[in-house]
């Protein structure tokens, strides 16, 4: 019971640095990440310039990505990591498949938050894609964004 009382007390905290004019559902932001886990996040949304920046700086790949997972080393009490977010590429993705930002926005931070979590489809047997597709499905969003890299 302590549990329950302390997490109504302390919410997860999902710090948000938005350096564009992209509007986020942080409401719907903590219910994403609460069915996940319990620690805290950075969230940073930034432009294609900046992320092409952090991209090239961190895998060597000169081109802007739409969302990158910088995670934390597990400590207790430290909060879980980083996910970055391009928001060109949220309004350009969205605009293209006729779904809207907020859609797109919640696609890309759940990939960016499950490979915080350890997932990686790069090297998975197809666990990040199921685990992808379970919460696009509760949370009745578009196609994941690894089934539209993979279809």
């Amino acid at each position: 019971m302590a549990d329950d009382f302390t997490s109504a007390i302390i919410p997860l905290m999902i710090d948000i640095d938005n350096r564009t004019s992209l509007e986020v559902n942080k409401t719907f932001l903590q219910k994403i990440t609460t069915s996940l886990t319990k620690k805290d996040i950075e969230l940073i949304i930034i432009s294609n310039d900046e992320i092409q920046q952090i991209n090239k700086e961190y895998r060597d790949i000169d081109k802007p990505t739409d969302v990158l997972s910088f995670p934390y080393e597990d400590m207790p009490m430290s909060p879980l990591g980083s996910i970055v977010i391009s928001a060109d590429l949220v309004t350009a993705k969205a605009e293209e498949l006729g779904h809207t930002k907020e859609n797109e926005f919640a696609l890309l931070f759940i990939h960016g938050l499950l490979h915080l979590l350890g997932y990686d489809h790069e090297i998975d047997n197809g666990e990040m894609r199921q685990e992808e597709e379970r919460l696009i499905d509760a949370l009745n969003l578009p196609k994941s964004l690894i089934v539209r890299t993979q279809g």
